[in-house]
């Protein structure tokens, strides 16, 4: 009786990324059935993993929270309804295992008395056929090497199970959890995935889905009417359900080109002055209305009628809250951060534009590479791909020419709390042929990677060039001038 698990779960129990769990499947270190990794050789690859000790490890998730700049979430019991359902799941499946055993135990009683049976009947036989009995019943009274540790793993999962309840979209493969009351929804836009969605509130019908396995049940209300076809099909609302077991929906990931260009209109949470020249403008969005955008995208912000185009340094899975990098220049919008914005003061925006966004179905490492201010959109893509885990490694450098590395101490908690994370500080004193080399130094071959630069056009071109030389995929390369 074979008990198999998803892949982001399997990360949860042992403590390492998605990514490195699919890089040893790509190695072939770790076998997998359906995309799901079977408890045995869970158990087989870690040896060494201590389910029940998960302090390190939720010591490095709280710091990566911290790190990402994403709201600290304390684990909550779902509500009492939700709670009881998911429950009773778990105890429905443990009536069936109990169930099989049971009828393993009345099978095995079964062939051991045809076993005496055989040996009373064939007295040649009879010492072949009692060492089988005993041989078998040894078998059973002993338990394996590694059952305490599969208890002990089976144990744990129960309650992830509960309290976390693993989603899986298909066609595109991303994978999330839905935590405490989320709906699916609310799950997977703090997870950073881009899954359609309108009002929120169960009125348009546009975040709906076909559910492919698995239970849910609904939380809130909608007044959108689903037709009978869409029911019969299998479709729910994602803003009104919450999953009871693992669940599998069908669902399209929205691209760049597919969000729409939203109005909202913000209050400023906090300016920020990170440094004399560039303060980190912190806006939230009304409850009702957060707004769409993948990693990299810009927005106009626009206040008193002052107006400025800017990228956002923040990731899609901060729920409300917008980041914004903006530089002391010349601008009119620049000098009223700098000079008149306030707390709570309404700032509208409109957006998202620009096409310099994470590849969503990418595992390829990925180099990412920021001249001065040209770390916000980077900023919001290493945080985006962190979220998603999509980047087999990443590595970070950051090149100050105007401006200092006025974020350092972040990056440097990134590389801190991840394996597969590196970061470096550079300084365009050196010039652009010099950094260029020294961010290519540790790359000769880049033909199965991801880079992202966002700096100036003179920089890019020659950083670029450079990449292509050493292998880049012209699909591999992704730049964002920054002036």
């Amino acid at each position: 009786m074979s008990h198999y698990l998803p892949l982001s779960r399997v990360a949860r129990l042992v403590g390492e990324p998605r990514s490195e769990i699919q890089r040893r499947i790509r190695a072939g270190e770790l076998a997998t059935f359906d995309g799901q990794i079977e408890l045995d050789e869970l158990l087989r690859v870690f040896p060494n993993v201590k389910w029940q000790d998960d302090g390190e490890y939720e010591h490095v998730e709280e710091i990566k929270r911290k790190a990402f700049g994403k709201r600290v979430m304390e684990r909550a019991l779902p509500d009492k309804e939700v709670l009881a359902e998911r429950l009773y799941e778990l105890g429905r499946e443990f009536a069936a295992a109990k169930s099989l055993l049971i009828h393993y135990d009345r099978v095995f009683g079964w062939l051991d008395d045809r076993l005496l049976g055989f040996a009373e009947d064939d007295p040649e036989s009879a010492d072949a056929l009692m060492a089988i009995r005993i041989w078998l019943r040894r078998q059973l009274d002993e338990a394996p090497g590694e059952a305490e540790r599969a208890k002990a793993l089976l144990a744990e999962e129960s309650v992830m199970r509960v309290m976390s309840v693993h989603v899986e979209v298909r066609p595109s493969g991303h994978e999330f959890f839905v935590e405490g009351n989320d709906t699916i929804l609310e799950a997977a836009l703090r997870a950073g995935i881009s899954l359609n969605y309108g009002c929120s509130n169960g009125n348009c019908g546009d975040c709906k889905v076909r559910l492919v396995s698995g239970q849910v049940k609904k939380v809130h209300p909608h007044d959108y009417v689903l037709k009978e076809a869409d029911k019969a099909a299998g479709a729910i609302l994602m803003c009104s359900y919450t999953p009871i077991t693992d669940v599998v929906i069908e669902a399209s990931v929205s691209g760049a080109d597919d969000i729409p260009e939203q109005t909202i209109v913000t209050r400023v949470k906090e300016v920020e002055f990170v440094d004399d020249d560039l303060v980190a403008l912190h806006l939230t969005t009304p409850r009702s209305q957060r707004l769409r955008f993948l990693a990299g995208q810009r927005v106009t912000l626009n206040a008193a009628g002052l107006a400025g185009e800017y990228a956002i340094a923040s990731c899609p899975c901060e729920d409300r809250h917008i980041e914004l990098h903006i530089r002391r220049d010349n601008r009119p919008f620049s000098r009223m951060a700098f000079e008149d914005l306030r707390k709570e003061v309404p700032v509208t925006l409109n957006g998202p534009r620009g096409s310099f966004v994470i590849k969503m179905d990418s595992r390829r490492p990925a180099l990412f590479v920021a001249w001065d201010d040209g770390f916000a959109p980077i900023k919001s893509l290493i945080q985006h791909a962190m979220s998603l885990e999509v980047a087999e490694t990443m590595d970070l450098f950051w090149v100050s020419d105007a401006l200092p590395h006025y974020q350092d101490n972040l990056c440097r908690s990134w590389a801190d709390a991840l394996d597969n994370f590196h970061y470096r500080a550079l300084t365009a004193v050196d010039g652009i042929e010099a950094n260029v080399e020294t961010i290519l130094a540790g790359h000769p071959n880049l033909t199965h990677f991801d880079l992202y630069a966002a700096g100036p056009a003179a920089f890019l071109d020659r950083l670029k060039l450079a990449a292509v030389e050493r292998g880049l995929s012209p699909l591999g390369w992704h730049g964002e001038i920054v002036l």
